[in-house]
């Protein structure tokens, strides 16, 4: 089983509707897929109409195995299911620090369901946190959204920081260009900057500032599914394909 985190420390720069996109991209080519929304706000979780389990708390999260596996739901796709998020998950890192072995917890709860999914897809709140480290640690990949933007540039940089300041696989950082404006000088400057910077930290696939993708509340549904032909979705569909090539799938 594979673990993939959708992450950013940054919020507002397409990290769920990433989420959201390569979970329906996996399952429509055969993974068996598991998308758990950790963002107490459940936005990845209203995409795919799937209710919150009240009964799932922190507690229940990190040690209740049954009560773990009761609350995923099925999503409309087949081979997608959904873990879906409620607003306890915000205590998860109080919980956590009051835990023995605290950044590896999620690694072990995740541990209930390895022989049901070939891929479990983590979206994940902006920050810097426990939970965030638990999440880098339990990881094979992570993939980070980057508006080409200073502000932006800055965070993927104070990301990777992190990492080397607490000896952390920085390999597993597959960062990307998200919600691109190709009319703006400054986009495509941050983008060839970057690019000389980081290197094959940052993939080659990016995703454009789209309707489509802004529409995805409205529809509740993936930019797959909703408008499979449209410039968005095809961006999708080339990240999709980047990254399982990159994890080796």
């Amino acid at each position: 089983m594979k673990i993939i985190a959708c992450y950013s420390n940054k919020g507002g720069v397409g990290k769920t509707a990433t989420a959201v996109n390569l979970a329906h991209a996996l399952a429509k080519t055969g993974h068996r897929t598991l998308l758990c929304d950790l963002d107490p706000q459940g936005a990845s979780s209203f995409y795919f109409r799937v209710k919150p389990s009240k009964k799932l708390s922190e507690a229940a999260f990190f040690k209740d195995v049954e009560r773990f596996t009761k609350s995923i739901r099925a999503s409309d796709y087949e081979q997608l299911d959904i873990l879906p998020a409620n607003m306890s998950f915000r205590d998860f890192d109080i919980f956590l620090a009051r835990m023995r072995n605290s950044r590896s917890r999620l690694k072990k709860a995740l541990r209930a369901v390895k022989n049901d999914y070939d891929t479990v897809l983590l979206d994940c709140p902006p920050n810097i946190s426990t939970l965030s480290e638990n999440v880098f640690r339990a990881a094979d990949g992570i993939v980070v959204p980057v508006i080409p933007t200073t502000l932006s540039q800055r965070t993927f940089e104070q990301l990777q920081d992190f990492f080397t300041s607490n000896d952390l696989q920085i390999k597993k950082l597959h960062g990307f260009f998200s919600m691109v404006q190709g009319v703006k000088a400054l986009h495509g400057d941050t983008m060839k900057d970057m690019r000389k910077a980081y290197g094959k930290r940052l993939m080659q696939a990016q995703i454009p500032f789209a309707s489509e993708i802004e529409r995805m509340g409205v529809h509740r549904a993936p930019v797959l599914a909703s408008a499979p032909k449209s410039a968005a979705a095809k961006a999708y569909q080339a990240l999709h394909a980047e990254l399982l090539d990159r994890l080796g799938q």
